[in-house]
């Protein structure tokens, strides 16, 4: 069987049967955007093989921007937040979570994930953001800020570290 579909698992008291994969991965070109639209439970019982796979569509369509509408996403763990967290260093931190749930969001907050990848209330405001017209609806978005930045701070001029030992 494909990943799309299901996978087959081989029970010690019975006949294979098919698992149906908890979560699908749909891509799709929106001019320099790539779109992912996820269905049903992001987490560790996803199969990594399925979830790798989708990684690499993602890379060798080789976008500059990703957009991930989670609109249909129930559960987030661990595995779910390595995935996100895995395409915004795809995107180089040129990501927008878009539609996300009420429990997805809490994790997001939980795990302060929504304070580095910015969130927005419906596709147009993430492309908006995206594309630099807009902001999402956690606040302005600045797209050029340094994604690798921990926690994020903003751009507002030079820091002077002075030697606080004397």
């Amino acid at each position: 069987m494909n990943a799309l579909t299901g996978i087959q698992s081989i029970s010690p008291l019975g006949p294979p049967r098919t698992v149906t994969n908890p979560i699908l991965i749909r891509i799709e070109a929106l001019g320099d955007v790539c779109l992912l639209h996820c269905k049903g439970r992001l987490q560790a019982g996803a199969h990594p093989d399925y979830l790798n796979a989708k990684m690499d569509e993602v890379k060798r369509m080789a976008s500059a921007k990703l957009l991930a509408n989670l609109e249909n996403v129930t559960t987030l763990d661990c595995s779910g937040l390595s995935f996100i967290v895995g395409l915004y260093w795809t995107s180089g931190g040129r990501l927008v979570l878009v539609k996300a749930q009420r429990h997805v969001r809490e994790v997001l907050d939980i795990t302060r994930l929504s304070t580095v990848i910015p969130l927005a209330a419906d596709i147009e405001s993430g492309l908006a953001a995206l594309c630099g017209k807009g902001s999402a609806a956690s606040g302005a978005v600045d797209m050029n800020r340094d994604p690798f930045t921990w926690p994020p701070r903003p751009r507002t001029g030079e820091v002077t570290v002075t030697d606080q030992s004397r």
